[in-house]
């Protein structure tokens, strides 16, 4: 289960951003998804309670998940369009030169402090 060490990473660069900041309570973070990043909302959500119930900073806080639709890129068209419909392949022009414009993303977006 990769979503633990993911939020021991935001714990750990939330209560940073807190001592830079002088900031006494975290209230939410709001994180960033992407569609096809491959962590699980729920998962993190749990792992979230768990980890934050450890931290006096953050515990009590809320994790806000935005997800982020994967789109691709196609190189043979110039093209974007929804990756999770589509897959690797172009619907436009039906070529495989396509690369992952957004939607792998795990990023803290916001910290609602105190």
């Amino acid at each position: 289960m990769h979503e633990l060490g993911i939020v021991f990473h935001i714990i750990k660069s939330v209560e940073q951003v807190a001592a830079d900041n002088e900031l006494e309570k975290i209230n939410a973070v709001v994180l960033e998804l992407g569609e096809v990043s491959g962590v699980i909302p729920d998962y993190l959500t749990d792992c979230w309670k768990w980890a934050a119930a450890k931290s006096e900073l953050v515990s009590g806080s809320e994790l806000k998940i935005e997800t982020l639709p994967a789109v691709t890129h196609c190189d043979g068209c110039g093209r974007d369009y929804p990756t999770v419909a589509h897959g690797k392949t172009c619907p436009h022009c039906q070529s495989g030169n396509t690369w992952l414009l957004t939607g792998n993303e795990v990023n803290i977006k916001e910290i609602e402090a105190y």
